[in-house]
């Protein structure tokens, strides 16, 4: 089975892979969630590990724009929520006071902020497109750069951690989701996601009654975000985890009750609730 997660080797996407993935897989890296995302679309790969919600940063946007508007064939058939413990990495021992940029990814940086602030408030933020991108990025920089990554990265790239466990909260996880082709993907499962929107959405009281077709029917609603459509300012889809799976007869009568009250509903996959990995 050929795999695709957000690469180089050392990402938090790769770990979550490992503590997941059944017995020989092949690890495929690709330069972006996007891109990861679409490889089962395009059938480059059987599976990819990508990241969709972190417990202080919340949705993974790039994740579900894809999910709803390009890879409309991929499914989710699985789900593993790994800890996230982000290092302060560099090429060399450096006092906190010698650093002059911090490169990561944005949802790492993000979850650091407090530490940041305290720590290296007057240091340039840089963006790299993943966090082991940003731990090469700094391996053989003379000037005294450092990086937000994984201890995994640290010990791949052969670079120093100047400080481990620089998130904001020690709790800090991120819930990753295995995707497939919808071709193999079935409809049973503990959990069910979809997304959904409508002509009606700015109507008072639309989001209200939609909703209501889960509640009549007893389906316990576990999380709802919203994202803009692209069409126009107002206009949103609306994402949302439910317990049971969509061929579940309670949840299979809601959710057609649920069409009738929107414009386009889509299954993003039943699947079985995330085991935490250990930490």
């Amino acid at each position: 089975m050929r795999v695709g997660y957000l690469g180089p080797a050392g990402t938090y996407s790769e770990e979550a892979l490992r503590a997941s993935a059944p017995a020989g897989v092949e690890e495929v890296p690709y330069p972006t969630i996007y891109d990861a995302v679409m490889a089962v679309h395009d059938g480059e790969v059987d599976r990819s590990v990508v990241p969709i919600e972190n417990a202080l940063e919340g949705a993974v946007s790039v994740t579900l724009d894809a999910l709803a508007l390009d890879a409309t064939d991929v499914r989710i058939v699985a789900e593993v929520v790994h800890p996230i413990h982000h290092c302060l990495v560099a090429a060399r021992e450096l006092e906190l006071t010698e650093v002059t940029r911090v490169v990561s990814h944005p949802q790492a940086t993000a979850q650091c902020r407090s530490f940041l602030r305290e720590h290296l408030g007057a240091a340039e933020l840089v963006v790299a497109p993943s966090t082991a991108d940003a731990v090469l990025s700094v391996r053989n920089s003379a000037e005294p750069h450092a990086a937000l990554g994984s201890r995994l990265a640290a010990e791949l790239y052969g670079c120093e951690v100047l400080v481990a466990d620089v998130e904001d909260h020690p709790d800090n996880a991120t819930r990753f989701v295995w995707l497939a082709s919808a071709a193999v993907a079935g409809e049973s499962g503990s959990k069910t996601s979809l997304v959904f929107w409508g002509g009606g959405d700015q109507s008072p009281g639309w989001l209200v009654h939609a909703l209501q077709e889960l509640s009549d029917r007893g389906v316990n609603l576990t999380r709802i975000e919203s994202r803009p459509r692209r069409t126009s300012l107002g206009h949103y889809m609306f994402f949302i985890d439910l317990e049971g799976g969509a061929a579940d007869p309670r949840v299979a009568e809601a959710l057609a009750a649920l069409r009738s009250q929107v414009e386009e509903l889509r299954v993003l996959g039943s699947y079985t609730n995330a085991a935490v990995a250990p930490g």
